[in-house]
């Protein structure tokens, strides 16, 4: 407890009462706003920005440091090829039940990629190919067609909102971080597009894959009463999507 002189003559000081509870409230108060800024500059963050020129991964634990999920080449011993991947210009084999092939370029074949952020890949489209839906945990991506025309679309994860749009040679969509997109070839003709991701690594995860494929299947009262599916409907998709 505090006596605080008042200002005017012939004044009585007036008292001002500071209690343990209110300046316990007050710690809370901060602890708390620390942790909102915390966690509002991570949230913010997708791949940790490098701290040096560049991190080539390795394999090898004995000659190299361990950043970022990989470990990093002595410098001394990068070369160019270390930055370098050809083959992106030939078209892939989309002989498979969806039509289509993804050539991936991420930190494991380009391993100048890693800390960087980047992740690129061809997606080959046989014709009514589908990219089913699916989501990059880690990672915005940007489409861009270079050859044929696609139905692309994504669900927004609050509304269940769907967006989707029409694409033809030389458009560019944009799917957002985690949310559930697709695309599908609406021509008669073979389609190829290029996408873009902010993550060296983005992840991939196919729903109907992850649903009915997981190793050890999903148990049968979940998948019947999310999807409100009968007993049989369940098997017959987890034989479906049952991983090689």
């Amino acid at each position: 407890m505090f006596l605080i002189p008042h200002s005017t003559k012939n004044s009585i000081p007036y008292k001002i009462e500071i209690t343990s509870s209110n300046m316990m409230k007050g710690v809370y108060f901060l602890v708390t706003m620390a942790i909102l800024v915390l966690a509002s500059s991570l949230a913010s963050a997708y791949d940790p920005s490098p701290l040096q020129d560049f991190c080539v991964a390795i394999n090898n634990f004995k000659s190299g440091e361990f950043v970022n999920g990989n470990f990093c080449k002595d410098p001394a011993q990068v070369i160019a090829n270390d930055f370098f991947f050809s083959g992106l210009n030939i078209p892939k084999n989309t002989r498979n039940k969806n039509g289509l092939n993804i050539t991936l370029v991420n930190v494991d074949n380009l391993p100048g990629l890693n800390t960087l952020g980047i992740s690129l890949a061809r997606i080959d489209y046989a014709p009514y190919a589908l990219n089913p839906p699916h989501t990059h945990p880690r990672s915005t991506e940007l489409l861009v067609v270079i050859e044929g025309t696609l139905l692309a679309g994504f669900v927004t994860s609050d509304s269940n909102k769907l967006f989707t749009k029409v694409l033809n040679k030389g458009d560019v969509f944009i799917f957002p971080i985690g949310l559930i997109h697709f695309q599908i070839n609406i021509g008669e003709t073979a389609a190829l597009a290029f996408a873009s991701f902010n993550s060296q690594n983005p992840g991939l995860i196919t729903i109907a894959n992850a649903v009915f494929g997981s190793n050890p299947p999903i148990n049968y009262d979940v998948l019947t009463k999310a999807f409100q599916l009968e007993n049989g409907v369940v098997e017959y998709l987890q034989k479906a999507f049952a991983p090689n």
